[in-house]
């Protein structure tokens, strides 16, 4: 048996042996770096995610994309259909097309095939708005309600469909819904909108809510009475995108007033978002989510560059006091990687990583290194420590694609690919993003421009 001493010395030598190679991979923010890395994330966003998902989900019959896929992307039987996958992957087809002109033509026919099925099987044509679900056969679920989530979604993809292709009918499809939403659930007193809806745009207000506490919204994914910030940062991406593309001057004061909600009401120092809040912002306490604080980060700064405010302070030091907070209680700094919940002065305690949140992470961590990364390296660190956590342990070798959810260490405990929660969207978006925001740090004139923080 070996003796303490020497043993306790073997340990010494493999941790600094350890720590020599961790040093030896630290990469550093250089030009060949950034274009490195660039030819990686353009590999994985074609790999796993288009090459998996196109043309297999597109659903000749009744229309838009089939959701539910086994791990290796054999096809199950579908279930009920939610404006928010089908919005989201029209979205991520028609960005593909604008932004990859090799793919231009086929994606093109995807985007047209999904804005097709949100004119005329989403959109409710007995009293207007988009429905938030329906059945297999396409009957209204939940007696027709509507939510400002999917409302959301459905005014986003539309405006995309627009702005890649030029279709007039995409941008008036956004603006309807958008109108039909402003006119229905605005609050003209408290800003924001009311997010639960009945079929004829009725809000769901106190009224709705059950003695024993609030009811919740089907799907259990909102409490029926209040505003929550999930709908908000959505809305807040959706107006951005119509205002692009339309300019429309109510588009433009929504826009403007929700990014006020977001930042200013819903973001709150030390650098967190509260969940649930009273139609009067008064917040609901609950858990802090690291992945909707650093997506919040980068839809602000977007908001505010549509909005002809690219340097605005007040937005960037809230979008980088949002992602130094996930840095400092939700990063994992031996592994990599964003965890998934936690609260404002403590360490995280739920532990697990979800690949939305990883992506996220990754969009939000190069926006803030693109603008203060002269200031501090961390940014840049913390963005190839969570690639190499991504595209180690959540990218599925065998069969393509990105694993749900993964426990701290990499351990795979979800291999979902697909159902109506995990579009293309999170990591496509994600990935688009960063492939052509690394291009333009390595200095390529020809990348692809990404939209938002590119100063």
């Amino acid at each position: 048996m070996q003796p303490a001493i020497l043993r306790g010395a073997s340990i010494m030598i493999a941790f600094a042996i350890c720590q020599s190679m961790a040093a030896a991979q630290k990469l550093s923010p250089t030009p060949q770096t950034y274009r490195t890395l660039a030819d990686e994330a353009e590999s994985q966003l074609r790999r796993n995610v288009l090459d998996v998902w196109f043309p297999r989900c597109v659903d000749p019959a009744p229309g838009g994309f089939h959701s539910a896929f086994a791990r290796d992307w054999t096809r199950r039987p579908g279930g009920d259909v939610l404006i928010v996958f089908q919005a989201r992957m029209t979205w991520i087809t028609a960005t593909v097309a604008m932004r990859r002109p090799d793919l231009r033509d086929q994606y093109t026919k995807y985007a047209r095939h999904g804005l097709a099925y949100l004119r005329d099987v989403m959109w409710d044509a007995q009293d207007g708005g988009a429905f938030w679900e329906l059945t297999a056969d396409g009957q209204p679920k939940a007696d027709g309600q509507k939510h400002l989530y999917g409302l959301a979604f459905a005014i986003y993809a539309p405006a995309a469909v627009y702005e890649a292709l030029g279709d007039k009918d995409a941008l008036d499809l956004s603006l309807r819904t958008f109108r039909w939403l402003d006119q229905h659930a605005h609050d003209a007193s408290n800003g924001g909108y009311y997010e639960s809806l009945r079929r004829d745009g009725t809000p769901f207000g106190a009224d709705a809510l059950a003695a024993q506490g609030p009811a919740m919204f089907p799907d259990g994914a909102f409490p029926i009475g209040y505003k929550t910030m999930n709908a908000h940062i959505h809305l807040l991406e959706a107006l951005t995108e119509l205002y692009r593309a339309s300019k429309d001057p109510t588009v433009g004061r929504r826009l403007d007033e929700v990014l006020a909600v977001v930042r200013d009401k819903i973001a709150v120092e030390p650098g967190c978002l509260n969940q649930f809040f009273t139609a009067d912002w008064r917040a609901v306490p609950d858990f802090d989510s690291f992945g909707h604080d650093i997506e919040t980060a980068f839809l602000m700064v977007e908001a505010s560059e549509a909005l002809g405010r690219p340097d605005d302070q007040r937005t960037w030091q809230m979008a980088r006091r949002l992602v130094d907070h996930a840095l400092a209680w939700g990063f994992d700094e031996r592994y990599g990687g964003f965890y998934d919940k936690g609260a404002a002065f403590d360490a995280a305690h739920d532990r697990r990583k979800t690949w939305w949140v990883q992506f996220e992470g990754l969009n939000a961590l190069l926006l803030i290194h693109a603008r203060f990364g002269h200031q501090s390296p961390r940014y840049f660190d913390a963005f190839v420590k969570t690639w190499r956590f991504v595209t180690e342990h959540m990218a599925d070798p065998k069969f393509g694609g990105f694993y749900a959810e993964v426990e701290q260490d990499g351990t795979v405990t979800n291999t979902g690919k697909a159902q109506n929660w995990k579009a293309a969207y999170h990591d496509g978006r994600a990935l688009l993003n960063i492939a052509d925001r690394l291009r333009r740090l390595a200095g390529n004139a020809d990348a692809a421009p990404t939209r938002q923080g590119t100063r």
